[in-house]
């Protein structure tokens, strides 16, 4: 048993910490840069762990949050983008840095986890948490835990065809992963400032202001991508049918995305009736590092934290 819940955020670029009480309640909180090699890494998560623990006079369980996922065959990262983790057995190596059980998941997982226990999606038992930003990415979470899967994918429906497409759609875009007409290379950042600034646009942050100025071809462009992911919903829901759908990402603040996507899910969702809510996300960028640390069930902290300041 701990006394509290210790998260790590490991990103390319930075590593975030945040212990959290039993209660959710944030104790600390705080950043390093990421040194960018894989034993500097460990030692540096394991300073900022013994550091923590320390300063709160206590015990704490840890949970990692990482842009890739440990593949159950082998034990091993994989799908990184901070490719020097790929191949390795980062689990087993934080574990023993730490002389601890380290728990380590998909970040996307861990945005899902958070939204599903003290977040948008709190109370709901089925939630699936989807990522718009650079790229598409999703978690799935039931009963406070995340569904991984056998290959640790699941919830990966940025890589799925884009369904029900339009003539208009030909020829599908190529994807990174090889294949052609993924989800992602029409719902992404990136995605929608080509399809309304044309090829080579990447910045997508100015066209929900142009579009409500009044600006035709911004109104145009959130509108497919409305209709594109009014589409990618309603196939999630017709296979999962969850409680409740969280978005997060950069795009996550676009209006459009609350506005009009609900309400033109229906004709696509095989039922005579969709009520299911798709909410913005609560805890934004704190997401990832509340996740990683809810890795951990409820049950895993001590009843009475008298530890803890």
């Amino acid at each position: 048993m701990a006394d509290f819940r210790i998260g790590i955020d490991f990103g390319g670029t930075k590593i975030e910490i945040a212990a959290l009480a039993k209660d959710g309640s944030m104790l600390l909180r705080r950043r390093v840069p990421n040194p960018g090699t894989y034993e500097a890494a460990i030692i540096a998560m394991g300073a900022l762990v013994q550091e923590a623990e320390h300063e709160q006079h206590g015990t704490a369980t840890v949970g990692v949050g990482i842009p890739g996922a440990i593949s159950p065959d082998s034990g091993l990262v994989k799908n990184a983008n901070s490719v020097w983790l790929n191949g390795r057995p980062f689990a087993r190596d934080l574990s023993e840095a730490m002389a601890r059980e380290v728990r380590v998941e998909n970040d996307a997982n861990c945005f899902a986890l958070s939204e599903a226990v003290d977040g948008a999606g709190a109370g709901r038992r089925v939630v699936f948490g989807i990522i718009l930003g650079t790229g598409v990415g999703g978690g799935i979470i039931v009963d406070e835990r995340c569904l991984t899967g056998p290959h640790h994918i699941a919830g990966e429906w940025g890589h799925n065809p884009l369904p029900w497409p339009r003539l208009d759609e030909f020829p599908m875009p190529k994807c990174f992963c090889g294949n052609e007409g993924c989800i992602e290379r029409f719902l992404c950042g990136s995605a929608l400032a080509a399809d309304c600034d044309g090829p080579g646009s990447r910045d997508a942050s100015s066209i929900p202001g142009r579009a409500a100025a009044g600006e035709e071809r911004a109104v145009a462009a959130l509108d497919r991508h409305s209709d594109r992911l009014a589409r990618c919903l309603a196939m999630a829901i017709n296979f999962l049918d969850p409680d409740a759908i969280v978005i997060g990402g950069g795009l996550s603040n676009m209006a459009h995305l609350y506005d009009k996507v609900p309400a033109m899910i229906g004709r696509y969702v095989v039922s005579p009736r969709c009520t299911t809510p798709i909410l913005r996300n609560i805890h934004g960028d704190s997401s990832g590092v509340r996740g990683a640390a809810w890795l951990w069930p409820r049950e895993m902290l001590r009843s009475h934290m008298t530890s803890v300041a």
